[in-house]
């Protein structure tokens, strides 16, 4: 299943980058965050005319930005914290297709003339499933099977929070529509689910 959900992730990724325009596809620096007023960096969000899309498809992308990100600060605490063999390859799946992920909502930004926020946005901005700052203290407080632990529950309770960005999108009138929101929303939420029925089963036959 961990092979699906990343062959799944990669396809995604060649999926959008093969069938929008050439500004979507080209690779750009991160961009750097001036400060943050709400996710669009303080600048009113003006949807181009004939675009397609909404505030709402801005602000889901822009949102889902810092959601990919802490969720990969998450997964590369695995190889210090003495993560099970198991945990530790979720870890890096997770981190793997989340990062091209994040590039994909960023370029897509860039082509609407959007603001982008970068990965250091997830200090900043609070996304519905994402850690506390006291949770996300304690998971890098714990080692060995205590981490495993933790790592399960706040990935679990992340990724819920990202299929209720999805639900949220969806329930907007107008939202989601646009062919690349569409198909990147609907795989969050096919690939998000498959990894969390993988950690429902990794809580309960590999922890003691």
């Amino acid at each position: 299943m961990i092979a699906k959900c990343a062959a799944r992730g990669l396809a995604l990724f060649a999926l959008l980058l093969a069938g929008s325009s050439p500004a979507f596809a080209q690779a750009h620096d991160m961009s750097n965050m001036p400060g943050m007023a709400g996710m669009s960096g303080g600048a009113k969000i003006v949807i181009p005319p004939g675009s397609g899309i909404t505030e709402a498809d801005v602000q889901f992308m822009q949102g889902m930005i810092a959601h990919h990100a802490q969720a990969v600060y998450m997964s590369r605490l695995a190889t210090s914290h003495g993560a099970n063999p198991r945990v530790l390859a979720l870890a890096k799946m997770i981190d793997q297709s989340q990062i091209p992920e994040i590039i994909i909502m960023q370029n897509w930004l860039r082509r609407y003339n959007q603001f982008v926020p970068d990965t250091s946005s997830w200090h900043t901005v609070t996304m519905a499933g994402m850690l506390s700052d006291d949770q996300i203290k304690a998971l890098n407080a714990a080692q060995g099977v205590d981490f495993d632990r933790k790592f399960l529950e706040y990935m679990i309770q992340h990724h819920s929070g990202a299929i209720k960005m999805v639900n949220d999108l969806f329930a907007t009138p107008g939202a989601g529509q646009e062919v690349d929101t569409n198909v990147f929303a609907n795989d969050v939420v096919t690939v998000q689910t498959g990894e969390i029925g993988i950690m429902l089963k990794l809580r309960k036959d590999e922890l003691p």
